[in-house]
């Protein structure tokens, strides 16, 4: 599949969840409740991130592009850390990764904007932003008609630069699907 998408020049899209079952289970089993399955729905992306860059699927397929659609991004930067710690200290049980494993999540991975992950003081956000340091691979996603959709007017911070506004919602998904 990869190799396809990569000859296309295609994204390969990744949402949580299999037919029919959940997303995410712990030792004890399915979530009970609702927020439970919410709140944990990020751990499905972490561990596939972690996945592709230790398997070194991203050396084998240079092109690849991976979208991961519904997962939030507020996690990423604590997980870019801790991988990049950990390769310098385990990186021969890991040959094919021949870089810091941020290198490889900022190059290939975007991702969409529902749900935000909006700390109360916009100077976090800032400093969120400034951490993730992927502005260019952010993109809107409504996930109406949920009930927890996010409207196009209040899912991005009024207060960020334009330039940053538009890109969220438009242009990195022009930029990352061609769309001139």
């Amino acid at each position: 599949m990869y190799e396809a998408a990569c000859a296309r020049g295609l994204p390969v899209a990744m949402h949580f969840g299999a037919l029919g079952g959940w997303p995410i289970g712990s030792g004890i089993g399915a979530p009970s409740f609702y927020i439970e399955y919410h709140a944990g729905q990020l751990t499905s992306f972490q561990d596939q991130v972690v996945s592709l860059v230790c398997e070194g699927v991203f050396e084998r397929f240079p092109a690849l592009k991976i979208v991961l659609v519904e997962g939030g991004w507020g996690w990423l930067p604590p997980l870019m850390w801790r991988l990049d710690r950990a390769w310098r200290k385990l990186r021969s049980e890991v040959p094919e990764v021949r870089r810091p494993p941020s290198e490889y999540i900022r190059e290939h991975v975007w991702f969409t904007t529902q749900p935000v992950e909006e700390p109360p003081r916009a100077e976090d956000f800032r400093r969120l932003l400034g951490d993730l340091g992927m502005d260019d691979r952010i993109m809107f996603a409504t996930d109406y008609p949920h009930w927890d959709f996010d409207s196009p007017a209040q899912a991005i911070p009024a207060w960020l630069p334009l330039e940053t506004h538009r890109a969220i919602l438009a242009d990195n998904a022009r930029a990352l699907y061609n769309l001139g």
